[in-house]
């Protein structure tokens, strides 16, 4: 009697959730190290620039006084700036190249035709996200440590609230944009309406105690404010633990949220 020969059956699942991941990361990888230059400005160099105008050019005129915590204003930007270009590199990275993976290049569904799924996608965009503001972020810290804007080993740490504050409000964006079917001019609300009043008003240039009483709430629900407390807070030697614990659940909790609902919009539009 001849053998019985079963035909192997596929899973559909050929790769791990992680190594997926990491290959839609390598995938973002392999895209931007052929096209790095074309973001090396708005994501390291002009972060840079805004340290040296605002701290070097402006601050020498601005002494240091008690709304500053009797730091330089050098100092005092510093850590908050880093907090600002992680804010803008999500609003950069997760607008219109995500839009465009799915409407223009449809990058998104060439990946899902394999076995990695929209949730996978969606995750290693995430990631990839993450990494470019750690990377970027890393190199603004070295500069600022150079040039004396900042002095405590801590600052570090200013770096991952930094990446923490921009995934927070990347997480949502990302969100939207998968939901986008236009040419994206409603980014345009994002960057102006959005990205640039928390630049001016979260606390980045000078304390949101300084603002009128009736705005400062606006202030506090920005995850840019959270990040910059964090972030300037650790640098400076003022951050007290509870109010870490706040920002830091509060960050959370955005990236959290804005996170599910991508992932829903992903799995909407990659399987319809």
């Amino acid at each position: 009697m001849a053998a019985e020969i079963i035909a192997p059956r596929s899973t559909g699942r050929a790769l791990g959730p992680v190594r997926s991941t990491m290959l839609v990361v390598a995938g973002h990888w392999a895209w931007y190290r052929r096209n790095w230059t074309a973001t090396a400005i708005s994501s390291v160099a002009l972060p840079v620039l805004y340290l040296l105008a605002m701290g070097l050019g402006f601050g020498s005129q601005v002494r240091s006084t008690a709304a500053l915590g009797g730091h330089s204003y050098l100092t005092y930007i510093a850590p908050a700036l880093m907090a600002v270009a992680a804010v803008q590199n999500a609003a950069g990275e997760g607008t219109f190249p995500v839009l465009g993976a799915f409407k223009w290049h449809k990058t998104y569904f060439g990946v899902t035709a394999t076995p990695i799924t929209p949730d996978q996608v969606v995750a290693g965009q995430f990631v990839w996200m993450a990494l470019r503001m750690l990377a970027s972020g890393a190199v603004y810290l070295i500069i600022a440590v150079a040039i004396g804007a900042i002095t405590s080993p801590l600052a570090i740490v200013s770096l991952f609230f930094s990446v923490l504050c921009g995934m927070a409000f990347a997480a949502p964006v990302v969100a939207y944009a998968a939901t986008v079917v236009t040419e994206g001019n409603g980014f345009n609300v994002i960057f102006r309406f959005i990205v640039v009043p928390m630049t001016l008003f979260s606390g980045t240039m000078f304390p949101v105690s300084q603002l009128p009483v009736w705005i400062q709430p606006l202030a506090w629900i920005t995850p840019l404010w959270h990040g910059t407390e964090l972030a300037r807070g650790i640098a400076l030697g003022d951050l007290g633990f509870w109010a870490a614990i706040g920002h830091i659940l509060f960050l959370v909790a955005m990236f959290a949220v804005g996170a599910a609902i991508a992932r829903v919009k992903f799995r909407n539009r990659l399987t319809s």
